[in-house]
């Protein structure tokens, strides 16, 4: 059922444009009510306002109920076509201003969006429940699916049906009328605290930030002095008093965004305003205010058990897990402890590595959280003579973007074109349109890269327009969002490496979103188990390190020259160091997620700070690492879709590990047939077929976990 899960997925975002008066507009003027006669059906951002949101999404759900009482009413037989496809061909219109909405709401926010967003939440959840708990529309699915044997239909349609029946039944349809009611009213308490804990924490995120004069800044680069300098500027000119102004002139800014603070980090020598800034990090959410994010994850966590209950699940986590790839909370924990501890084990060391330099620096401290980052890239330094700023020069976003655009070029023979005739929602953001090899149009591609305050934090892909081929051929419209740093004077936006990972992962899941060629649009590409979906996105990564593409993209911003032959040695020979603190972070949230989650309905509301305390020392965590995401600022799972889910990245690094050993194993990394294996078994399917059917339809078996320890060098091997 896409409307209900789109519904779900949506609660990701947050949203756009200018304010206006709505009283003044009429329906002929709201550009969602009017067919989109522009370049690919791209959204017209330049004519959308504020005040048309809220009109367009009244009308599209009284339009869409409307279209399921046809359903329900037609007075013939149940049917595939009378029924599945109407059903698929339901609320276009609200679909069109949701897809706006939510995905603006995300990168370009402002307070009237905020306020919108608030007011809509519980509308839109008490819709979806309309349509997931109404009786008559299940009656007709069900009687379909018990005919399902005596019908010819495809193996995607019945796919569809199976899947479209489990969501009604997932969604109450078979509880009784007082169980539907207390349903209904939990989905709207989760998406009214759903939303409110997305924007508190990006009200926490912007609401710190570290004013230094010039005697602060030792240790720090120019390039990054210089923009911290542009941030103090850009917050002067938008100061509304002189007293504010002055709060900035002649200052340099730091703040609590990835990109700021981990250069700081990394560089600055002041270990005080150090441990000030990474503190404002780790304490977004939990500091006993206003935007205080406690008590909302607490309360999520229940409504989320006590729901399970009311649906017959032991749990939250029991709930979600019934449509993954693996499909209990053993099979997660499982997983997740075949790496903890060997990734404790190595962080530990990596500790003493650390406590080594400090203490051959003369230093009396103990190595804490604050000092990882400056202290692990000494000990890189060191042990491979690979500095983090001899890097980023070879690695300007554009030369990044031609790395990963000549990467799936030479996999699948698609091609990229930037389209200037477009309008954007920003500035920042640019068009490219991609085409098949026989130059067929496959797609639009939108980037939006750069960090600014009315952006969440992260990076993601979502899509203005998704693909179909049920009433022709439709093809999406896609978009990455990522918090890279802006490019700084006449310097373009230099990625380290860790930023370039993240590029092609993202390009990855909209490759996923571009390729896909379903009938159905509910099943269209990144619709499948979110310990699948990562996938496509993560094995993409792998390219980004080979020799080979890097030295076809890398090249100096300011001398054209190639990134050298010793440069990318000792990259790779780096590329297993500090992997205890990677995997050790990121396995404690995995698992701080799994224990949120796994809680009882008849529990009493936690104390968040005491649970996640719990949690953590009885895996062992150490102090000088914080789980990458504490519960007060775990937006994957209590803004997002990934609650009981955020293992789904070392799912799917066991799938992308092992497969592409596979191109490894072939000797050529752009090896054609496993190159098409991968576009028409993974990319193109999206939802048709079940997660592991495809996986061993390219890769010819079941994926081991060998290849993921040892790229992570877990597996015992030195580096």
């Amino acid at each position: 059922m896409k409307k209900l899960l789109f519904a779900i997925v949506i609660a990701l975002f947050s949203a756009c444009q200018t304010s206006s008066d709505q009283t003044t507009l009429n329906a002929s003027e709201n550009p969602f009510e009017q067919e989109w006669n522009t370049p690919f059906e791209v959204p017209p951002f330049n004519k959308i306002k504020d005040a048309h949101y809220m009109p367009a999404f009244k009308k599209g759900m009284e339009e869409n109920l409307a279209e399921i009482d046809a359903i329900v009413n037609n007075p013939e037989a149940p049917s595939f076509a009378n029924t599945l496809e109407e059903l698929e061909r339901s609320g276009k219109l609200l679909t069109k201003v949701q897809r706006v909405f939510f995905n603006l709401a995300s990168s370009n926010t402002n307070p009237k969006i905020q306020e919108l967003q608030r007011e809509l939440s519980p509308l839109i959840s008490a819709h979806y429940d309309k349509i997931s708990l109404n009786e008559g529309l299940f009656k007709r699915v069900e009687t379909i699916w018990q005919a399902r044997e005596s019908l010819d239909l495809s193996n995607e349609q019945r796919k569809l049906l199976a899947d479209t029946r489990k969501s009604f039944v997932r969604a109450g349809a078979l509880l009784n009328e007082e169980q539907k009611a207390q349903i209904t009213e939990i989905n709207s308490k989760i998406s009214e605290l759903t939303t409110a804990f997305g924007q508190n924490l990006l009200a926490e995120t912007n609401g710190f930030e570290l004013i230094l004069d010039k005697d602060d800044l030792d240790g720090l680069s120019e390039d990054i002095i210089a923009a911290a300098s542009e941030t103090a500027a850009q917050k002067m000119e938008k100061a509304e008093t002189d007293k504010e102004k002055a709060k900035y002139k002649d200052k340099y800014v730091f703040t609590p965004h990835r990109s700021s603070m981990y250069p700081f980090l990394t560089q600055s020598n002041r270990r005080d305003l150090r441990e000030q800034l990474f503190t404002s990090y780790i304490q977004r959410g939990d500091n006993d205010n206003e935007t205080d994010n406690k008590e909302i994850a607490a309360k999520l966590a229940k409504l989320r058990a006590e729901r399970a209950q009311l649906m017959g699940y032991e749990t939250h986590a029991h709930f979600v897990l019934e449509e993954r790839m693996l499909k209990t909370p053993a099979e997660v924990y499982d997983l997740l402890m075949q790496l903890w501890k060997p990734a404790l084990e190595r962080a530990k060391v990596e500790v003493a590595d650390m406590q080594a330099v400090v203490d051959k620096e003369g230093h009396n401290f103990k190595i804490a959280a604050w000092d990882w980052w400056q202290y692990s890239e000494k000990v890189r330094k060191a042990k491979y003579d690979l500095d983090e700023a001899a890097l980023k020069p070879y690695l300007s976003l554009d030369n990044v973007l031609k790395g990963v655009f000549e990467t799936t070029n030479k996999l699948w023979g698609i091609t990229f074109t930037e389209l200037f005739n477009i309008n954007v929602y920003h500035p920042d953001a640019r068009v490219w349109e991609v085409k098949d090899k026989d130059g067929s149009h496959l797609g639009i591609f939108i980037g939006d890269y750069f960090t600014r305050s009315n952006k969440r934090g992260g990076a993601w892909m979502s899509s203005f327009k998704g693909q179909s081929n049920l009433d022709g051929k439709e093809r999406p419209v896609v978009v990455n969002v990522c918090n890279f740093p802006a490019p700084v004077g006449d310097a373009p936006s230099l990625l380290s490496f860790e930023n370039v990972i993240t590029l092609f992962h993202e390009f990855g899941h909209a490759m996923h979103g571009t390729l896909t060629n379903v009938t159905y649009g509910s099943m269209a590409g990144t619709s499948g188990p979110r310990d699948f979906t990562e996938f496509p996105a993560q094995i993409l990564e792998h390219w980004a390190s080979e020799p080979e593409i890097l030295k076809s993209f890398a090249t100096h911003y300011q001398t054209g020259e190639v990134i050298p032959d010793n440069l990318i040695a000792k990259l790779l020979k780096a590329s297993k160091f500090n992997q205890g603190f990677a995997n050790t972070e990121y396995l404690a949230a995995s698992l701080l997620d799994m224990d949120w989650h796994t809680i009882k309905a008849e529990d009493a509301l936690k104390d968040t700070d005491a649970f996640e305390k719990a949690s953590l020392t009885k895996i062992g965590l150490i102090d000088e690492i914080a789980p990458r995401y504490r519960s007060t600022y775990f937006a994957h799972i209590f803004a997002g879709g990934y609650s009981a889910g955020y293992y789904s990245y070392v799912h799917s690094a066991v799938l992308d590990s092992d497969g592409f050993a596979a191109f490894k194993e072939a000797g050529n990394v752009f090896d054609s047939e496993l190159a098409a294996k991968l576009r028409k078994h993974v990319y193109e399917k999206g939802a048709t077929e079940e997660a592991m059917q495809l996986y061993e339809q390219f890769r010819g078996r079941q994926p081991k976990i060998d290849a993921l320890l040892k790229v992570r060098g877990l597996d015992g091997s030195t580096d």
